[in-house]
């Protein structure tokens, strides 16, 4: 288990959920990613994502679901790609990724807690 956190540090993050609108594969990418444009809802707007992936997701089974993910860490550039968000998932033992999703179709850009 990681360091215990206060709640004001996780009030801190910006958890929201968005639907998936574009997914290309990353190219320049070391290790096999996908580029990922995730429509966070007006107030935040589309948010693009490189994210190690492949395991279990495509364009075609990827596009149209719902993700979460934290809008609010600084844009990192990752294999040539501006990362705007992270999109969490779990992470297997054998290190592929889960997607966390919500159980029911919601509205973009509404906030996780």
């Amino acid at each position: 288990m990681k360091e215990q956190i206060t709640y004001d540090i996780f009030d801190k993050v910006d958890i929201r959920i968005g639907t998936v609108v574009s997914v290309k594969k990353n190219e320049k990418a070391r290790k096999p990613s996908l580029v990922v444009e995730v429509d966070f809802g007006d107030e935040i707007g589309i948010k693009q994502s490189s994210a190690q992936i492949t395991h279990y997701y495509n364009e075609e089974n990827l596009k149209g679901k719902q993700v979460i993910g934290v809008c609010n860490f600084p844009e990192k550039n990752i294999a040539g790609i501006v990362s705007q968000v992270l999109i969490l998932g779990s992470i297997s033992k054998d290190g592929k990724v889960i997607l966390v999703h919500p159980s029911q179709k919601t509205e973009n850009g509404l906030p996780v807690a």
